[in-house]
């Protein structure tokens, strides 16, 4: 069974450096790691795997030097690991990063499942998976806690809800979005470090994929930001001296009078 995950960057910082000009999130020079609920998606990967006898791949779309985040899913036991980099790429939203990755799964070929963190940490949009299954035109489902059963050309899963689960079957190909609740990711094994330092991530293209420019990055991606900005958080503060019944007194004043300001 061939098995592909998609893998994104996100911030390794609460600092997010943003572009003024493009409102686009700055990835260059920001230390990044893998999106932690990706971790989830690699880890089930590997482990279907292991459980099929079959072929794990990991791909992500980004800056060059997302290869070395690559590196580590291939210290974690993924077969292969391609990267989507190229300047068109650039600014896309969750629907032009769905269109170049489908462009790239498309690229690959054979593949049974694709699989995705149910969301990244720093878009929060959860949109990704069921886009790339749309532009591929196969069956998905999300937030899937635990696969009961998978073979060719047929899986069977639990999907979480805020209620319980529901089970859900599926034709193969396709595409589950997991949370962290199906597994337990593992650490990189001393054999899978070495084997990480030789790996060689293939670096695939706009060009390389089959891409229309016009559906990449900025060009390609409806969702505009107009502006962004950084909170400002204006505290005050004000000690109240005295005795605990005369500050218990002047709170109680000074909140009416608070709340007389705001209905006013």
């Amino acid at each position: 069974m061939n098995i592909i995950v998609c893998v994104k960057q996100v911030p390794g910082t609460n600092e997010v450096k943003m572009n003024k000009e493009t409102n686009t999130i700055i990835r260059e020079g920001v230390e990044a790691i893998i999106n932690p609920f990706d971790t989830y998606a690699i880890e089930e990967g590997i482990r279907l795997k292991e459980q099929t006898q079959g072929k794990v791949t990991a791909m992500s779309m980004g800056i060059p030097s997302v290869a070395e985040l690559l590196k580590e899913a291939v210290a974690l036991g993924v077969d292969d690991a391609v990267l989507l980099s190229d300047r068109a790429f650039a600014g896309a939203d969750s629907l032009a990063t769905a269109y170049a990755l489908s462009m790239g799964i498309k690229k690959i070929g054979d593949y049974d499942l694709i699989i995705c963190g149910k969301q990244a940490t720093d878009g929060d949009t959860a949109q990704v998976g069921p886009s790339v299954a749309e532009k591929l035109g196969i069956p998905h489902t999300t937030y899937v806690r635990k696969i009961e059963e998978i073979k060719p050309g047929y899986i069977r899963c639990q999907r979480m809800t805020e209620d319980g689960y529901e089970v859900i079957e599926m034709t193969l190909p396709a595409v589950i979005t997991v949370v962290k609740e199906i597994n337990e990711p593992r650490l990189p094994s001393l054999k899978g470090m070495m084997r990480a330092k030789k790996a060689a991530v293939d670096v695939w293209t706009a060009q390389d994929i089959g891409a229309d420019p016009e559906l990449c990055g900025l060009k390609g991606s409806p969702t505009q930001v107009i502006s962004t900005f950084v909170p400002v958080h204006d505290v005050k503060s004000e000690m109240i001296a005295g005795e605990p019944d005369e500050q218990a007194k002047r709170l109680a004043e000074m909140l009416m009078a608070m709340q007389f300001e705001t209905s006013v």
